[in-house]
């Protein structure tokens, strides 16, 4: 059976650390576009209705 102790390993937490900095990235632009995009055709929308 394994030891249960704990034992930081520096390598492969740098690696993870890497990792996780190139994939785990909120698709800000992406939310703000489609905000955007809603909203434009939402304002078109009532306008178009108005006329």
């Amino acid at each position: 059976m394994k030891s249960m102790t704990w034992t930081p390993d520096e390598a492969h937490d740098k690696k993870v650390n890497q990792y996780l900095e190139q994939i785990n990235h909120a698709p800000y632009e992406v939310i703000a576009g489609s905000i955007f995009t809603i909203f434009c055709f939402c304002t078109a929308l009532i306008l178009v209705g108005i006329a």
